[in-house]
């Protein structure tokens, strides 16, 4: 199992996560945390109509890129329902008692210097890492 180096996409995709983000703060006050903004469309609070346009705006995205060029995005792995099930459920608990998840913390958190979000995504990348070691190395992959 082998990764593409994009790093034309990855330069786009990554300046349009950042503008994104400071756009939300800029026009909100509100950290780009992904969890946090679908929290507050779940249970909703007075600020409803903008964290549906931002999640609209997430799910589109693939939308649009098939639209502009042809081609839909590629899934280059099945995973099976049993393993998407369990990492969904174990990032839910990490998100829960990490106090956000990686885009407020990894992307608005440290960009704000914040030590707890420093941290957090230390936490996030040394745990992935890891992971991904045991997955590939010592069960063979999926």
């Amino acid at each position: 199992m082998e990764t593409t180096f994009t790093p034309f996409q990855a330069l786009i995709g990554g300046s349009l996560i950042g503008l994104a983000a400071v756009g939300l703060m800029a026009l909100h006050g509100r950290v780009a945390g992904m969890t946090g903004i679908l929290n507050g469309v779940i249970l909703p609070k007075g600020d409803w109509d903008w964290r549906v346009a931002f999640l609209l705006g997430a799910v589109a995205a693939p939308v649009v890129i098939l639209l502009l060029t042809g081609q839909s995005l590629p899934l280059q792995e099945e995973i099976p329902s049993l393993a998407i099930t369990l990492g969904g459920l174990l990032v839910g608990v990490g998100v829960t008692f990490g106090g956000g998840c990686t885009s407020g913390h990894g992307v608005c958190g440290i960009a704000r210097l914040s030590p707890r979000s420093i941290a957090a995504t230390l936490t996030f990348m040394v745990t992935t890492f890891i992971t991904v070691f045991v997955v590939r190395h010592l069960l063979g992959g999926f």
